[in-house]
């Protein structure tokens, strides 16, 4: 009995750190739900003969009932079917639970071949331009990788306007 008295002071803490870590274990369970993302603007930043330089303004939803931190994206975008840029974009961020978060990927293209068509389409504020976007998000939770595939229209300059 001598034994069990020296481990007694130690018990409470130990069933307490236990009972703490208990929720924990069932974060492991929880299947996450891939983050929705989607493209809100295509902002020109300048447009030469052999390359363009954009602003490519995305919004990302979490679905889920935890904080979701982003680790990473790579991306291709097809705008009216054209290629316009693909790369990785390492920037870390955190989407709140069952919130959203915007970010901004800077790009550069080479276009020439699709040029004139696409200036005067981006130039019009009036008129949506599809879009298709395709690649992984890296999550930092185990690693995750969520598979993005989404298409749309998005109408350039109305993020920017419509922001304060």
């Amino acid at each position: 009995m001598p034994a069990l008295a020296t481990f007694r002071p130690l018990l409470l803490p130990v069933l307490l750190l236990a009972i703490g870590l208990l929720p924990g274990c069932s974060l492991l369970r929880h299947t996450l739900e891939a983050p929705e993302v989607r493209l809100v603007d295509i902002e020109l930043v300048r447009a030469r003969l052999l390359e363009q330089q954009f602003l490519l303004h995305f919004r990302a939803d979490n679905p889920n009932n935890v904080r979701l931190p982003i680790r990473g994206l790579s991306y291709t975008v097809y705008l009216e079917d054209k290629k316009l840029a693909h790369g990785d974009a390492s920037q870390h961020f955190s989407i709140p639970a069952h919130g959203s978060s915007e970010f901004t990927v800077p790009v550069h293209s080479n276009l020439w071949r699709h040029l004139r068509t696409l200036m005067r389409r981006l130039e019009d504020p009036e008129q949506p331009l599809r879009y298709r976007l395709e690649g992984e998000v890296r999550t930092g939770l185990f690693g995750s990788r969520f598979s993005l595939q989404r298409s749309g229209e998005v109408t350039p300059g109305d993020y920017l306007r419509s922001k304060p």
